[in-house]
């Protein structure tokens, strides 16, 4: 019996645009996990790449046979529609999403597999993402705050656990049963990045959509990835600019549930504007004025964007 007359148990998936450096990293960490190739596939969406992606692909393919790897292009521009049509193609009854820019640890396939064949009545799960500062080193203004939109930290611990109120998975380390599409539709496409654009809160839409039907999605610390942090993200203007598409997602997220839920979105912000002031205050008393500052700026950009 050859490979692909063996049915895959995870349909892993990859959306991606113009980050060709950063996929071939991505891709020799996924060749190198520990779960038998046989019991999983990779579908890579290719969004309009401009680069050299598609010979990244072409050469990770002849690389490594042992990968079941198909490839599409999906011309309609956006993460979400790339991550749409990844879904619709992949065959597994379990899809695991990972981000063009990340490094699986060597178990990472291993541990969803694990997590949802012990866990039946578990329809999503998301893990663990570690920044992994190369170019750069982590700057002195970021503190935990400040670096969780730029790393898209989860700070969940180290324990499994449902996902508790206010925290939700990211797209590059998600994982769901098909059924989860099928129940609940797919990512809306006016969310979620397009082209260089950092809009985001698609996945976010989607966690909400999935918890407010009564599904317990869990939090797996063991599921890890690498986060590659290039430095333009650390430069100020894409701080603020990321923190202002933060606030203008928020809007868009919030609104299409309704005014009442953008109403009790903005009345949210106002509790988080207290929050921020207090935790700025005591960076000053500490002496650490740079992160005062970058986390009050992160603030008033994300309502900016929240009300424009």
């Amino acid at each position: 019996m050859t490979q692909s007359d063996i049915s895959p148990k995870l349909s892993v998936i990859i959306a991606t645009y113009n980050r060709a450096e950063p996929l071939r990293r991505t891709l020799h960490s996924l060749a190198a996990q520990t779960l038998d190739k046989s019991l999983w596939e990779l579908v890579v969406v290719d969004n309009n790449s401009g680069d050299s992606t598609p010979a990244i692909i072409d050469t990770f393919a002849a690389e490594h046979p042992e990968v079941r790897l198909r490839r599409f292009v999906e011309k309609r521009q956006g993460v979400s529609h790339a991550r749409n049509r990844a879904f619709t193609e992949s065959v597994a009854p379990i899809i695991v999403s990972i981000d063009d820019d990340e490094e699986a640890f060597p178990n990472f396939l291993e541990v969803y597999l694990e997590f949802f064949e012990s866990h039946p009545h578990i329809n999503a799960a998301g893990g663990d993402n570690v920044p992994l500062y190369e170019e750069c080193p982590r700057p002195e203004w970021m503190s935990t705050y400040t670096e969780t939109p730029i790393a898209a930290l989860v700070r969940m611990g180290d324990k499994r656990r449902p996902f508790r109120k206010g925290r939700f998975f990211m797209g590059g380390n998600m994982a769901m049963r098909r059924e989860v599409f099928e129940k609940y539709g797919l990512l809306h496409s006016e969310l979620g990045r397009t082209g260089s654009s950092p809009l985001a809160g698609e996945e976010k839409e989607f966690f909400f959509r999935m918890q407010r039907a009564g599904e317990e999605i869990w939090f797996l610390p063991e599921a890890k990835i690498y986060h590659i942090i290039p430095a333009y993200k650390l430069t100020r203007g894409y701080f603020l600019n990321l923190c202002y598409m933060t606030g203008r997602s928020e809007k868009l997220r919030t609104q299409r549930r309704g005014k009442w839920a953008y109403f009790k979105r903005v009345c949210a912000e106002q509790v988080k504007w207290w929050g921020t002031l207090v935790i700025a205050l005591g960076f000053l008393l500490k002496g650490e004025k740079p992160k005062a500052k970058y986390l009050i700026d992160m603030r008033m950009a994300i309502t900016q964007g929240l009300f424009n």
